[in-house]
């Protein structure tokens, strides 16, 4: 079984937090989002993982220290890692493409802006199989509409009318991911675009178009990392799974003076805590302190300084120092806010 993971956009409904790094490197719990959604999707499989190839964008920006965590996220797997880089932003199926190569046998795809919590066996009828959510607002989404036997015969995008309410969430498996490479190269050359862009869905529904059986997965739960505020959200959520996972979140080495940590929580190696109260729902990075501040439902990453602070909804940067008013803040790596 491969795992394609493209992930060359920029993410910039979530600056400024992905101008200095790219948006699967955000760390959700204390783990990035692409370690997080390989790690799951792998344990959801069941299945021997022989390669795991990762779709880039610009090397400049998706450098050296990405590739070589992303090499040992794959070997942690038994499986080998491949790197591709999609040089422009033509879209899903271009970035697919860019990995051609890999399109062979058995593989999942999945898209580096989510991620789930679920318990699936993969049906052995589907040629194909595309994980969707049950959601209240299905005019907001990509949504499936099945046919009489559960069977997807059609996608369609933001419907105005009522198509279904199961979402497509950006993960989908193929018995045989070459068949959507064929498909996927007709759309390249005979230059099929929406928006400008190639688009997998095209490749999807010639493979419908011929005959192949795509049926739906479910998942648990899906959790969007688009913007400050669900990425947020997303993070308190994961802290609570992994809590009742019975997951410890909390660093044996955390100096604490008059500190209380209230779960769950995340609390990183070497963080120290004086004068202060951590929690619910707070994942903070290795090497910050926090000094006479109260910090909830917020997402702090490495290194960073807080005083005097009062957070409720934040996100904080790598080597951010914050001292002020301000409740609900969203600033970068190396920002300085007083």
């Amino acid at each position: 079984m491969k795992i394609i993971v493209p992930m060359a956009g920029r993410g910039s409904r979530l600056r400024p937090h992905t101008l200095s790094i790219p948006k699967p490197l955000i760390p959700i719990a204390g783990k990035s989002i692409v370690h997080r959604l390989v790690e799951d999707i792998a344990k959801i499989l069941a299945e021997p993982i022989d390669e795991v190839a990762f779709i880039l964008g610009d090397p400049a920006f998706f450098g050296d220290d990405l590739v070589k965590s992303l090499q040992e996220l794959a070997q942690s797997l038994g499986a080998k890692a491949s790197i591709y880089r999609q040089d422009e932003p033509l879209g899903t199926g271009h970035a697919i493409m860019c990995a051609k190569e890999s399109l062979s046998g058995p593989a999942v795809i999945a898209y580096a802006d989510t991620l789930i919590r679920a318990d699936f066996k993969l049906d052995p009828e589907a040629d194909a199989v595309i994980w969707v959510k049950q959601v209240d607002q299905p005019e907001a989404f990509g949504v499936v509409k099945l046919n009489a036997n559960n069977e997807i015969i059609e996608l369609v995008e933001k419907p105005k009318e009522f198509v279904s309410d199961l979402a497509v969430i950006g993960i989908y498996y193929f018995k045989e991911v070459g068949v959507l490479k064929q498909e996927l190269q007709n759309v390249l050359d005979n230059k099929i675009q929406n928006g400008g862009e190639y688009q997998i869905n095209d490749g999807i529904k010639a493979m419908m178009a011929n005959g192949k059986v795509f049926k739906t997965g479910s998942v648990d739960e899906w959790m969007d990392c688009g913007n400050k505020d669900v990425t947020v959200e997303t993070n308190s959520r994961m802290l609570g799974f992994l809590q009742n996972d019975g997951i410890n979140l909390v660093s044996a080495n955390v100096k604490q003076e008059n500190a209380t940590v209230i779960p769950p929580c995340y609390i990183g190696e070497d963080v120290v805590l004086i004068n202060a109260t951590v929690g619910p729902n707070v994942s903070l990075g290795k090497g910050s302190h926090v000094i006479n501040s109260s910090i909830k439902n917020s997402l702090i990453q490495t290194h960073v300084h807080i005083k005097n602070a009062n957070l409720d909804n934040a996100m904080i940067g790598n080597h951010a120092s914050f001292d002020g008013n301000f409740t609900s803040i969203s600033i970068g790596d190396y920002s300085v806010l007083e």
